[in-house]
């Protein structure tokens, strides 16, 4: 593999314990070992070290630096701003290379010519064989079909100098690996699928998971300011279900206006629409998964309140990010 191009590995981390297994099987990848592994610790207050000891035979070459929790993108961008390799690989600290992961990146690096600024990896989500998904592993398997997801996403280091790497205005993981990879195709770069496979598993999740994960409606604001609202098409991302929420949502208020101004045919016609929009939400997320009892009441309970936080957490967007510009200036 000496013929392979260079690369470092760039791990961001909040010391969630799925990293000790993302070492171990980065470890376990013979074939074309990385120059370096940057473990880079994003926990706000971290009470100890981390534990670092599975990465077994790339422990001499594992090396961390502390950000102090400001996010995903800042984490990254210090990672890679260290590197001195012509790529850098950035995966997720929730994520497991399989055992050919190293050659095949090799593959991909070598076979990767001079106008391709990324080359992403395949990501595969295992479901549990025996009964139906549940709509948190359903979400989950959807990072399967997602483009240039940042789980497993291998960039040229020059491409990241150019256009100054992840945006840290998108204070989560997500909507950033799009921002990013729109402005590397700004900049004259193509970008690619690879052929090496990295396994995601589902991590563990809360009932009311699909709640708390509505504040990514404000990074969908974010970008529609930085690149127009076409980007959903350029980045291949799914449009999602926020024009239903609006109209379910505006049903609701609705609703509650022509009650209080004693319109009560009016009300009762836009409950009417308030319940038939939030029974086919939920009946859309209950009738795929397991419907256990469990499952029915937290799809119930959350697609009454996912409509309503979507839209809110969306006008917060529209309203702080209103003067925002791309990073570089505008396109």
């Amino acid at each position: 593999m000496s013929d392979a191009p260079a690369y470092t590995v760039v791990v961001p981390t909040i010391g969630r314990p799925c990293l000790a297994e993302c070492l171990r099987a980065l470890a376990a990848a013979d074939g074309h070992p990385p120059h370096e592994v940057v473990v880079v610790d994003d926990r706000p207050a971290p009470d100890g070290d981390l534990t670092l000891q599975t990465a077994g035979q790339l422990l001499d070459r594992v090396r961390t630096l502390r950000t102090g929790g400001k996010g995903p993108a800042a984490a990254r961008n210090a990672g890679w701003r260290t590197v001195r390799t012509p790529w850098t690989v950035f995966l997720d600290d929730d994520v497991q290379v399989l055992p050919d992961w190293s050659r095949r990146l090799a593959d991909d690096l070598r076979e990767a010519g001079p106008d391709v600024g990324g080359v992403q990896g395949r990501l595969r989500v295992p479901l549990p064989p025996d009964r139906r998904p549940t709509d948190w592993e359903r979400t989950t398997k959807g990072l399967e079909n997602a483009a240039w997801a940042t789980a497993d996403m291998a960039y040229r280091t020059e491409a990241l100098k150019r256009t100054g790497g992840f945006d840290e205005r998108f204070p989560r993981a997500f909507r950033e690996d799009a921002d990013l990879a729109l402005r590397v195709q700004r900049a004259g770069w193509s970008l690619i699928r690879g052929t090496r496979v990295t396994r995601h598993p589902v991590r563990p999740a809360h009932w009311w998971a699909s709640l708390p994960a509505q504040r990514g409606n404000a990074d969908d604001a974010l970008m529609n300011r930085l690149h127009g609202r076409d980007w959903w098409d350029r980045a291949q991302a799914p449009r999602g279900r926020l024009p239903r929420h609006l109209a379910v949502t505006g049903a609701a208020l609705a609703a509650a206006g022509c009650a209080l101004a004693g319109r009560r045919r009016a009300a009762r016609v836009c409950a009417a629409l308030w319940t038939l929009g939030t029974a086919e939400f939920a009946l859309a997320r209950i009738l795929p998964g397991p419907r256990t009892g469990r499952e029915i009441a937290g799809m119930l309970g959350t697609s009454v309140l996912i409509p309503p936080l979507a839209v809110r957490h969306w006008l917060r967007g529209v309203v702080r990010h209103r003067h925002a510009e791309p990073l570089g200036g505008a396109e």
